[in-house]
């Protein structure tokens, strides 16, 4: 039976069970909030309930068949993610924007091509390279690569990452915005071609879990559904 994995808790998995249920699947957990399984109605599948941040793991592993996640987690998890997993359909929710933000005080500092030359006077004048925080190693790290931004390093923030400029442990950013609200409290804007990703909530299909004939059948029949909205 196909495994579908989704967010265990929150909006994104109210959302997720309203996605569903707008194409003809019933999603719902078995007992109390603190079970982490559940039903799928319409469909021969079961319901597996993971933290957002697990699910790439688990697709890549083959535990599961389908997984609900951010882009931007499975595209910074997995190495080459697109021989690991196949994008079904992105979802319509839970956008947010994995963007690169500078102190506002930099008042010639708008383009990627600006930091790379901040990023060499930085050097020069201090003897280390400018300090970027980030949770998203691989994804700014390729970015900055393919922009020919050089002498930098990626600092790792696992949160209250606006607040490291401030805090003089970076001076750089690269973060997930929605609203950039928290930017702006922080004297922070994101440069002009400063978007690394654009993430939103996708159904994934991971291509070496064990996908039986049926199951195959099962998910064959179901496509037109999950993809003809999305």
């Amino acid at each position: 039976m196909i495994a579908l994995g989704v967010p265990s808790k929150g909006r994104l998995m109210e959302k997720t069970f309203d996605w569903f249920g707008a194409r003809g699947l019933t999603l719902s957990r078995s007992g109390s909030d603190r079970e982490y399984a559940g039903q799928v109605e319409g469909a021969e599948m079961r319901l597996v309930l993971l933290s957002a941040s697990e699910i790439p793991r688990e697709l890549a592993a083959g535990r599961i068949h389908l997984g609900v996640t951010g882009s931007d987690l499975v595209r910074e998890t997995l190495p080459a993610w697109e021989t690991r997993v196949e994008t079904l359909a992105p979802m319509g929710f839970g956008h947010a924007d994995l963007i690169l933000a500078v102190p506002m005080l930099w008042a010639d500092v708008d383009t990627l091509d600006d930091l790379d030359a901040v990023c060499a006077q930085f050097r020069a004048t201090h003897g280390h390279r400018l300090r970027i925080a980030t949770k998203y190693h691989r994804l700014v790290r390729e970015f900055l690569r393919r922009h020919g931004v050089a002498d930098y390093a990626l600092v790792d923030s696992q949160g209250a990452t606006e607040g490291t400029v401030r805090n003089c442990t970076a001076e750089a950013i690269a973060d997930i915005t929605s609203t950039g609200e928290t930017l702006r409290a922080n004297h922070l804007k994101i440069l002009r071609d400063g978007l690394i990703h654009a993430s939103e909530a996708t159904l994934f299909r991971a291509r070496q879990a064990p996908w039986t004939e049926q199951e195959d059948a099962v998910l064959a029949a179901l496509r037109p559904r999950l993809t003809a909205m999305s």
